[in-house]
């Protein structure tokens, strides 16, 4: 099914009820009003949307790039297009310059539907816009051929019938590029309808909640679940930059039940709320995904969330969900096996996904016949099958061959992750496969070794690198540090560190410490190390 006609089910069955919320400017005492758009109205604008874009000649099929900030529009936009079985494209502004243009190059867009600083921007990149041949700018200022969302809205709304295959392309959503060059990701109608569905199911959740998405597509999902969603008042692209103070008044205007969003946003609500003393007790799920959380962020919401719970689903742009897990879950089970390096519990795998762990190899493995699997408990590469697993990155074959293995009707995603299943059937994640450390015969991945010197009252996080590259590996391991305080002595700090190595097998072959004080980030998520800039930093001497 297009994910279309389930907003246009939700407008037949809930007319009058609103579907989207966004907050104006704030007054000086930080409250807010709010515009909005009931079901019908949201689906009216949609389909004015849609006639505007058939009437500039696009079509079904054509790929159009989507710039557009938060708000009533976005998911409008979104959805026309998905009427029209136009194939949204969506790249993370924050991947930076040399990224975004290499990715807007390489999809070659037919259409750009964007703010104004993104058609300013192609004025002096031509190269990587010049596929594209129909301009949509959201502001009223317009020149040439280009046209403005606000020219559609006085359009009269008609219903527009495309009908697509469910395993038809429907959307590319570029990755980060955090471990490597972004990848376009081919979403097909069937893929945005099962996330629905497993989201839904996952979480309970009932057209009488409301949601307050950190990240702006999963608007798209709950207003097709028939729930309203609330734009909180961010900029999406810089999570790690949201103000608390802000977002805790927008979920408190709107009695909001369902908060997702990266953990560097909810870190920043946590810390403001138990400083404030603060509680949020419309919030039933705070939804944290796409890297580790600390058992702290889940602690101080235990006290936040005074009817709710913290989770913390697992998977990826290629496939999400893969699994989940509550808050309360974690402290009362898993947080003393994470704490001496046993890796990040992520829950069992959610119905209709299945998860199995085969052996660590860097090479392709073409087909299922040629998987190693590994026994419970043992560390191993994670691979993932079910309907949410996409099939391709958009014309990126080499890629595609390295990520998936494939069967007869069927394939597996090569998730990029490491990790184990315990005896209960509980997925543990270890870290990015990318990202781990060989050192003769041993295989040290990062998140269990860098637990053991996060429990040191002076350190904030660690990281761990590899010193020198070999053909096997590298010739020793190393570990940064950023302090959470200041330190007199950092020798006498090192030695601490070391020492504290030296009790666990797992970590025994660190050999050297050094400190950056402030770690590079991702872009999309603002909160994963970037230990590959942090091990290039060491190897050329810029760390001490």
């Amino acid at each position: 099914m297009n994910i279309a006609q389930l907003l246009v089910e939700r407008a037949k069955e809930y007319p009058n009820k609103l579907a989207l919320k966004a907050p104006l400017k704030a007054t000086k005492n930080g409250e807010y009003t709010y515009e909005s758009l009931t079901f019908l109205e949201l689906l009216e604008r949609s389909q004015s949307f849609a006639l505007g874009l058939s009437q500039m000649g696009l079509k079904k099929g054509d790929k159009t790039l989507v710039f557009v900030r938060p708000g009533l529009d976005f998911p409008a936009i979104t959805f026309a297009l998905f009427h029209l079985g136009i194939i949204p494209v969506f790249i993370d502004p924050g991947m930076g310059k040399k990224n975004l243009l290499h990715s807007i190059k390489q999809v070659k867009p037919k259409a750009l539907i964007g703010v104004p600083e993104v058609h300013f921007l192609r004025l002096f990149y031509r190269k990587s816009f010049s596929s594209i041949t129909h301009f949509i700018t959201t502001s009223n200022f317009t020149w040439g051929k280009m046209k403005s969302l606000n020219e559609f809205k006085s359009l009269t709304p008609k219903h527009i019938e495309t009908k697509n295959h469910p395993d038809e392309l429907a959307a590319i959503l570029f990755t980060s590029g955090g471990t490597g060059i972004p990848k376009g990701v081919e979403y097909s109608h069937k893929i945005f309808s099962t996330q629905t569905r497993m989201l839904k199911e996952m979480f309970n959740l009932t057209h009488d909640d409301v949601d307050l998405p950190g990240f702006p597509l999963f608007a798209l999902f709950t207003i097709a679940m028939g729930m309203t969603s609330c734009i909180p008042d961010m900029n999406p692209s810089k999570p790690g930059l949201a103000d608390p103070k802000k977002l805790v008044q927008n979920i408190l205007d709107n009695k909001a039940t369902f908060v997702a969003g990266s953990p560097a946003i909810w870190e920043r609500v946590a810390k403001y709320c138990t400083e404030q003393n603060i509680s949020l007790p419309s919030v039933k799920y705070l939804v944290m995904f796409g890297a580790p959380v600390s058992t702290e962020i889940h602690l101080q919401f235990s006290k936040v969330l005074t009817n709710g719970t913290t989770y913390t689903p697992y998977g990826a742009t290629e496939s999400l969900p893969v699994a989940n897990i509550s808050g309360r879950y974690l402290l009362q089970n898993t947080v003393n096996d994470s704490k001496i390096g046993k890796g990040t519990c992520v829950g069992k795998p959610v119905k209709g996904v299945e998860v199995k762990i085969i052996e660590i190899t860097d090479e392709v493995i073409a087909n299922v016949t040629d998987l190693k699997e590994v026994a419970n408990g043992t560390i191993g590469e994670i691979i993932i099958k079910g309907d949410i697993v996409t099939k391709n990155y958009f014309e990126m074959s080499e890629k595609t061959k390295e990520a998936k293995i494939y069967g007869e009707g069927y394939l597996w995603h090569r998730i990029g992750d490491l990790g184990y299943i315990d005896e209960s059937g509980y997925l543990w994640f270890c870290g990015r496969k990318i990202h781990r450390v060989q050192t003769g015969e041993q295989m040290m991945s990062s998140i269990p070794c860098e637990a053991i010197f996060n429990e040191h009252p002076s350190v904030k996080r660690s990281a761990l690198i590899g010193i020198k590259k070999t053909q096997s590996g590298y010739e020793k391991a190393g570990l940064v540090v950023e302090l959470n305080k200041k330190v007199k002595n950092k020798q006498e700090l090192k030695d601490q560190l070391l020492a504290l190595g030296k009790v666990h097998s797992h970590t025994r072959c660190i050999e050297q410490i050094w400190f950056h004080d402030s770690f590079p980030v991702d872009v999309r998520h603002n909160i994963k190390i970037d230990r590959i800039k942090l091990r290039d930093l060491a190897s050329n001497g810029s760390l001490k």
